[in-house]
């Protein structure tokens, strides 16, 4: 076998597998870190041995064994007494099979749990907002830190310090590999769904850098997200939020022109909207419709979401339903960024003197200061307004503030024109 096919073979079984296998191993050594040690001496196995021997026939089952038998190698040489270090090692050997004939979900069982519980770890609240995006990115996507860093253009050592640090810090907590009981799942279940939704926005509009869609970490959030939504089908939010992601990924094609040029919503031609994706987000809130009980953070979004995609073209969409669940979602989740949002939904339904009065309300925001899109949305109704000559320093602001090139190019068109 060639080597390069070899080595992308490994790459490939790694990215799908990888997850799987450190999940299993957390569950039996407690510690995320040393799972993913363990798990990484698999990989580097499998790049010595399957060029030469060729790509096993259960490819996932074999890093799995592997990495088991590394662990049972570290337990022996763990200065432990002799009895526990027996029972520890017959714990892990005992659950060895033969990894050419087994599947690996056959060989782990509760995968589906083990997933789960890792992903409430990766997004467990001690950690920073940034740690548990790079943690989760690095653990659940398989994502080397190099292709994280260039993903938030930030350099490789600081993604790198960040996932070490953030294993340290789950050691040192004593994090248990578990569920979390009732009682905390509500807030733990939030923290991993804003990972999964931060992820997923930095895809969908980057907030720096030359590239307005960066869509690999658009398909890493809503293939996260899609799973979480099988391992939790009662929690109507993780469907709320699949909804959202399907419906925002389904207008990715429309939203960049030729030259990577964004292109705004009311400007997209919506027979480029993916109708695959959109279907996909109407049943993924119908799930949290079946449900049943109000809409959160996360469904209401998705409901203003599927205003858009019902409509044929901007015209036809219903912006007064848009600001009514914008209504809701401001008395859910006060925000001035909801609160921005309402200004521009009053505007397309009523009229922009009505969006500029509630955006004028909002200048004096502190947490809006630095925020571009103020600027451009007040630029935008001034426009609508005709008072042009007002219309251009809001654009020229607003270019100031964005780090994203794509953006900050049209926000000067806009501000010349």
């Amino acid at each position: 076998m060639r080597m390069s096919n070899a080595h992308h073979a490994v790459e490939t079984v790694w990215r799908i597998e990888s997850a799987k296998i450190i999940a299993a191993l957390a569950r039996r050594v407690r510690d995320v870190g040393l799972a993913e040690e363990l798990a990484q001496d698999a990989l580097v196995a499998a790049l010595e041995q399957w060029p030469e021997k060729g790509i096993p026939d259960n490819p996932g089952a074999w890093l799995l064994a592997v990495a088991k038998h590394r662990a049972i190698d570290l337990i022996r040489h763990k200065t432990l007494h002799q009895r526990k270090e027996a029972e520890l090692t017959h714990a892990i050997e005992g659950r060895l099979q033969d990894a050419a004939t087994v599947n690996l979900d056959a060989l782990d069982d509760p995968v589906g749990d083990d997933l789960l519980r890792l992903m409430f770890v990766a997004c467990h609240p001690v950690l920073s907002t940034e740690a548990r995006v790079a943690l989760t990115l690095r653990l659940l996507g398989g994502l080397a830190a190099d292709e994280i860093a260039r993903a938030f253009l930030v350099p490789e050592p600081t993604i790198a310090q960040r996932i070490v640090r953030a294993k340290r810090t789950l050691a040192e907590a004593h994090v248990p590999f578990e569920t979390p009981r009732p009682s905390e799942l509500a807030g733990r279940l939030a923290s991993v769904l804003e990972v999964i939704y931060l992820i997923f926005n930095e895809g969908y509009a980057a907030t720096a850098g030359d590239r307005w869609l960066r869509p690999e970490l658009c398909d890493e959030a809503l293939r996260l997200g899609r799973i979480l939504a099988e391992l939790t089908p009662a929690e109507p939010e993780v469907h709320g939020l699949v909804a959202l992601m399907e419906f925002q990924a389904s207008r990715s094609r429309a939203r960049v022109g030729p030259s990577g040029e964004p292109i705004l919503l009311l400007d997209q031609q919506r027979a480029r909207w993916d109708r695959v994706l959109i279907r996909r987000g109407f049943a993924a809130l119908a799930r949290a419709d079946a449900l049943g009980g109000a809409y959160g953070l996360y469904a209401l979004q998705a409901a203003i979401a599927a205003c858009h995609a019902r409509a044929g073209t901007g015209p036809e969409t219903d912006w007064a339903a848009i600001a009514a669940l914008y209504d809701a979602l401001a008395q859910l989740t006060p925000s001035p960024v909801v609160a921005l949002n309402r200004a521009v939904a009053l505007a397309m339904a009523f009229g922009p003197e009505a969006g500029l009065e509630a955006v004028d309300a909002l200048v004096a925001e502190p947490a809006l200061r630095n925020y571009h899109l103020l600027p451009s949305v007040r630029g935008d109704l001034l426009v609508k307004l005709g008072r042009i000559g007002e219309a251009r320093p809001e654009f020229a602001r607003a270019a100031a503030l964005t780090r994203n090139q794509r953006e900050r190019n049209l926000l000067l068109e806009r501000a010349r024109t």
